[in-house]
């Protein structure tokens, strides 16, 4: 039976984002466990997200109608050869059928991806439930371009879902990511920006590597930058890219992943 635990801001957003990923509207259908209760903390230091555990509730099985005494006996004792000959019937067709590659013995074929448009409808439909599940005044807007898909969330109220160091926009990226792909089987790329949280700091981050750019041309050598996500390795990596004498390159692993700036000398002609 499928169990699944889910880290969010609030027991709410969690339990929310589990009735998602089951796929159930219904909360009651649900068996809920709450483990770790959400602490705000002071200025951001000791605040700790909620987690819930989730597990689908078994269907309850009807039980067959039939009466009691001999007469009721008696039909199931006549029925039974019959639905035996019927038996054997259905299990020497389901033998004699075709193999995988015709007729109906072939089996179905995987769910073929929806297209970017219905994907982001998905992102932006979740994400308003969410809002409202929290009665938390806010605007999902959507942007595309190609195959990713620009969430961004809109509003005064929004801003403490953004996190610390934007830890929440994390969080809602993966869980966006998940109910996509579990009910559209796609896998378009996903931004997710709240309170213009995100582009605050890519123009931050593109500042930042202008100044340790100028560093490098001045002193040469390499400059290793402290682990990122990959959103901000790629402001990095795209700021080196309008200059002349810089290179940057990815080294480690995730989470752990960090830039590296190197001098490249010019070559003589």
């Amino acid at each position: 039976m499928e169990l699944i635990e889910i880290r969010a801001r609030t027991v709410e957003l969690a339990e929310q984002a589990a009735l998602e990923e089951l796929g159930l509207k219904d909360r009651n259908r649900v068996e809920w466990e709450i483990l770790q209760e959400p602490a705000r903390g002071f200025l951001g230091v000791g605040r700790q997200d909620a987690i819930v555990r989730a597990k689908r509730k078994p269907a309850k099985r009807r039980r067959g109608r039939g009466g009691r005494g001999e007469k009721t006996k008696g039909r199931q004792q006549d029925s039974r050869p019959k639905r035996q000959k019927q038996t054997q019937a259905r299990g020497s067709q389901r033998r004699q059928a075709p193999k995988a590659g015709g007729g109906r013995g072939q089996p179905a074929k995987n769910k073929a991806a929806a297209s970017v448009d219905e994907q982001a409808e998905v992102a932006r439909s979740f994400v308003a439930g969410l809002l409202e599940a929290v009665d938390m005044d806010g605007e999902v807007k959507i942007k595309l371009d190609d195959d990713l898909v620009a969430l961004e969330v809109r509003g005064e109220e929004t801003e403490p879902l953004v996190g610390p160091r934007g830890s929440g926009i994390e969080a809602l990226h993966t869980v966006a990511k998940s109910v996509i792909k579990r009910r559209t089987n796609g896998s378009a790329r996903l931004r997710v920006d709240i309170a213009g949280y995100g582009m605050r700091r890519r123009q931050a981050l593109a500042i930042y590597a202008s100044g340790l750019i100028e560093q490098v041309n001045a002193e040469g050598g390499e400059l290793m930058l402290e682990p990122m996500n990959a959103a901000d390795r790629k402001v990095i990596h795209d700021t080196v890219s309008k200059h002349d004498n810089v290179r940057s390159f990815s080294e480690g692993e995730a989470p752990q992943r960090y830039v590296v700036i190197a001098y490249v000398e010019e070559s003589a002609d």
